[in-house]
């Protein structure tokens, strides 16, 4: 199936505002909030959403997996 240009582009930086997530997640003690501001997140459930969509996990569960 093909995406739109513009769509494929918003999937794109949807995967790559996760994967710094998931470096914030494990390389640092900040909290799923502070992450989720730092991308410009105005509510952290959508970026809780968001997350648990791309990985099939809250960001508190893959921080969980990681120790």
């Amino acid at each position: 199936m093909f995406q739109r240009p513009d769509q494929a582009a918003y999937q794109h930086i949807q995967d790559k505002l996760i994967e710094a997530a998931k470096e914030k997640l494990s390389g640092t003690a900040l909290s799923v909030s502070e992450i989720a501001f730092l991308p410009g997140f105005e509510h952290s459930q959508s970026f809780s959403r968001l997350f648990k969509l791309k990985t099939n996990f809250t960001p508190i569960e893959y921080r969980g997996t990681l120790n």
